[in-house]
């Protein structure tokens, strides 16, 4: 971990405190009219940092937690909150990490030294995708491009507003909710979605 990581995971608590009573990176949408998607999530490839291509049809029948992540962001301490959401709901959730650069450099290594630092730092069990672009633009991931696009999902038009956004997907393959970065992985938020 390097010294400016080592401050941010000091600075964590702060960082949480300030967003939420600035209400910043805090927003909650919610798919409440349970529009369901226009193209099928489960069928969109993506590759994995191993290099692996997979799809989300591996997960059918469990919810799918999917996060844009970063190493050295101030929420990056999040990667403990959701290895033990992880961990603790792995029977009815999988969850999956997608580093990305789009935010201010702040995830700067290649796909193994992210998974490194990852497992040494937070012990991350979850799988990791490659790294790659989750803002809206040409390179757009195209899981992200499904989860931002009310074309595809029924509903969201939102793409990733700071690193550790969070979209859940239902056991149907329907996007439920968009978390915000500062919405932290075992919140009441994101529990309550998860456990209904």
């Amino acid at each position: 971990m390097t010294i400016k990581q080592k401050l941010l995971k000091f600075f964590y608590p702060l960082v949480i405190k300030t967003s939420e009573v600035k209400n910043i990176n805090a927003k909650v949408l919610e798919n409440r009219n349970n529009i369901k998607p226009k193209t099928s999530v489960y069928d969109i490839p993506f590759e994995l940092n191993n290099g692996e291509i997979e799809t989300l049809a591996a997960f059918k029948n469990k919810k799918i937690l999917i996060v844009n992540t970063a190493s050295s962001c101030g929420y990056t301490n999040q990667y403990e909150g959701l290895e033990r959401l992880f961990e603790e709901h792995a029977d009815k959730l999988e969850l999956i990490g997608f580093p990305s650069n789009n935010f201010k450099e702040q995830e700067k290594g290649n796909d193994e030294e992210i998974a490194q630092f990852c497992k040494i730092n937070y012990g991350v069990t979850f799988p990791l995708a490659k790294k790659s672009v989750v803002i809206k633009n040409a390179d757009q991931n195209k899981i992200f491009e499904w989860l931002s696009n009310k074309e595809e999902n029924g509903w969201l038009n939102e793409a990733p507003t700071w690193n550790f956004c969070k979209y859940l997907i239902n056991e149907e393959g329907m996007l439920t909710h968009f978390f915000e970065a500062a919405i932290e992985p075992l919140g009441a938020e994101i529990i309550i979605a998860i456990k209904s």
